[in-house]
């Protein structure tokens, strides 16, 4: 069951808000509150039926180890300078995701084209 009107859609909604916060919490913690962002997403992931709600778990769990990779690249590169760029990139690289995702779970839109599950079309259930 994937619709708005779904019974448990809003506490799975709630629970992506959390995480989403979690994620901006990190930028004050070290990254602590990520780290506990990401776990919520494992933990929650099966029991989430909202096609809208998995699609911005994975999305928020491959913001995480994607800016994990590649902030631990700039630390290596920071001996070479290169790598302070690097952390620049990351960090708002970092930000456009959050901001891009907490917009889409705003109007409830998913992550990666994944729209709110509806009725085929009559067209769509001929072929």
């Amino acid at each position: 069951m994937s619709s708005i009107e779904g019974h448990g859609f809003s506490e799975e909604r709630n629970s992506v808000w959390l995480v989403y916060i979690l994620h901006i919490l990190g930028f004050f913690t070290g990254g602590l509150t990520s780290i506990a962002a990401v776990i919520v997403n494992y933990v929650k992931m099966g029991s989430m039926r909202s096609d809208v709600v998995v699609s911005h778990f994975k999305w928020q769990i491959r913001t995480f180890w994607w800016g994990l990779l590649w902030s631990l690249i700039s630390l290596v590169l920071t001996y070479f300078v290169i790598g302070l760029l690097g952390f620049v990139v990351v960090f708002f690289w970092y930000i456009y995701r959050l901001v891009r995702g907490m917009i889409n779970l705003n109007d409830n839109k998913g992550m990666y084209g994944c729209l709110l599950y509806t009725s085929p079309s009559p067209r769509d259930r001929q072929k």
